[in-house]
């Protein structure tokens, strides 16, 4: 079972060029570090599957900006023809916003599909920032 996340919050809701990005997962020792990033300190090659993680949350009602991101791993069942016990792994986004009258609300993938991000970009995106030896 994969207990990590990566949380990402938004200080101006709707601007998405500006974030910090906290990675928490169990290390060797058991306990859980926080590691935390800011827009400026993510890797060139990792900056296309944060884009990816930002296309979703565009498609949020216009009423509605995201101010905070959950970011887990998950595996789900994706048969196909040849392989019937095929899973595949996602990243998967709870999302908190709000709106202009001051409302809050999480979102998940049941509401937004697209909060299913099925990318292998995505997937080594997560990884990245939540492996052991980071610390």
């Amino acid at each position: 079972m994969n207990n990590s996340e990566i949380q990402i919050q938004f200080p101006r809701p709707g601007e998405w060029g500006e974030f910090t990005l906290t990675a928490i997962y169990q290390d060797k020792g058991g306990y859980r570090p926080p590691a935390r990033y800011t827009q400026d300190e993510i890797p060139a090659e990792q900056t296309p599957a944060m884009a990816a993680v930002v296309a979703a949350l565009v498609g949020l009602d216009e009423d509605w900006q995201a101010v905070q991101v959950w970011a887990r791993l998950k595996e789900f069942y994706a048969p196909e023809e040849d392989d019937p016990m095929r899973t595949a792994e996602t990243v998967d986004l709870t999302v908190e916003a709000v709106n202009p009258q001051g409302g809050r609300r999480v979102f998940t993938s049941r509401d937004y599909p697209a909060f299913i991000i099925t990318e292998p970009a995505a997937v080594e995106f997560f990884r990245f920032f939540t492996k052991d030896e980071r610390v």
